[in-house]
């Protein structure tokens, strides 16, 4: 009797934890930044805000933990505090858990090279294609845009071998 307990236990707990990296291996590994073009909602403009060849990678473990790096083109050595400070404008870096309901993901951010991230959820939708991962953001101020208002990020991935 007291077997059977723990081993009901045990399985509620797997089919609990399922949300995490629930997606078939879908999205699990590291791909690399293709493209990364904001758009401006008062507008409808879209901008390569992070240059036309921006770098960059995300990795989604198995386990339900994603990483994200990433940083526009033509970055170079600053050499002063303002310099430092420029380059924040030009990175985008976080972690946290993430769980996939259908062709969304959602990221509970817990570092992040802006402090306002953390303790957020980060949702994003996504389509893939082969070795193609496509986000897309929801309309919100972005930290290192904020001069352009709502804006939506659409970026591309390609899964690296």
């Amino acid at each position: 009797m007291g077997l059977s307990l723990v081993l009901a236990i045990f399985l509620a707990g797997i089919s609990t934890r399922s949300s995490f990296g629930e997606d078939d291996g879908r999205i699990v590994g590291t791909w690399r930044l293709l493209s990364y073009v904001v758009e401006v909602q008062a507008t409808g403009e879209k901008l390569p805000v992070m240059g036309e060849k921006p770098t960059g990678y995300v990795t989604f473990q198995p386990g339900g933990r994603v990483f994200f790096v990433l940083t526009a083109e033509g970055r170079k050595p600053a050499t002063t505090d303002r310099e430092r400070a420029e380059l924040l404008n030009t990175l985008v870096a976080y972690t946290g858990t993430y769980s996939i309901a259908g062709d969304t993901w959602t990221t509970s951010v817990d570092v992040a090279w802006n402090p306002e991230w953390v303790g957020t959820k980060q949702v994003r939708s996504f389509k893939l294609e082969g070795d193609q991962l496509d986000v897309l953001t929801p309309w919100r101020t972005m930290p290192n845009w904020s001069d352009k208002g709502p804006t939506r990020s659409i970026v591309s991935f390609e899964r690296t071998r």
